[in-house]
């Protein structure tokens, strides 16, 4: 297979480092606009990614998928290279699950204490971090 026209390669970087590098098919992601799938042979483009899942359909096999938690960042493409950069990501086999269900219960009592004092700082902090701990829930069911 010539990789330089029939796959993407993906890496996704956070400030800790490398979590994610492998070649795909296809790559989904959602951006603030909504949802964008990123075939080989994609124009350039630098858009904005949601707090949300990432999809790779890896060359592999057809049945061959990871999905990656990420907290927002932003993805690159270009040259059949897409990279996302985000302040945390974690493939589904990494996640704690316990440790993600604690963040969401934190998050859940911090978004009532905020509603308690009228806190819209607090409140806005409180229900990005209550998205983050779903979104890692929500990915590491895909395991």
């Amino acid at each position: 297979m010539d990789s330089t026209k029939d796959c993407l390669t993906v890496n996704v970087v956070t400030p800790d480092g490398l979590v994610y590098d492998h070649h795909a098919k296809i790559v989904v992601a959602k951006t603030t606009d909504g949802e964008i799938g990123i075939l080989p042979k994609h124009a350039p483009i630098i858009v904005p990614l949601a707090i949300d899942e990432v999809r790779v359909n890896r060359t592999e096999s057809e049945t061959h998928v990871d999905w990656i938690a990420v907290n927002g960042g932003i993805m690159e493409v270009r040259d059949n290279i897409v990279s996302i950069i985000a302040d945390s990501a974690e493939r589904e086999r990494d996640i704690d699950v316990s440790r993600a269900e604690r963040a969401k219960k934190r998050a859940e009592r911090m978004i009532e204490k905020a509603k308690e004092n009228a806190d819209r700082d607090e409140l806005r902090r409180a229900t990005v971090a209550l998205h983050r701990a779903i979104n890692r829930i929500n990915v590491s069911k895909h395991t």
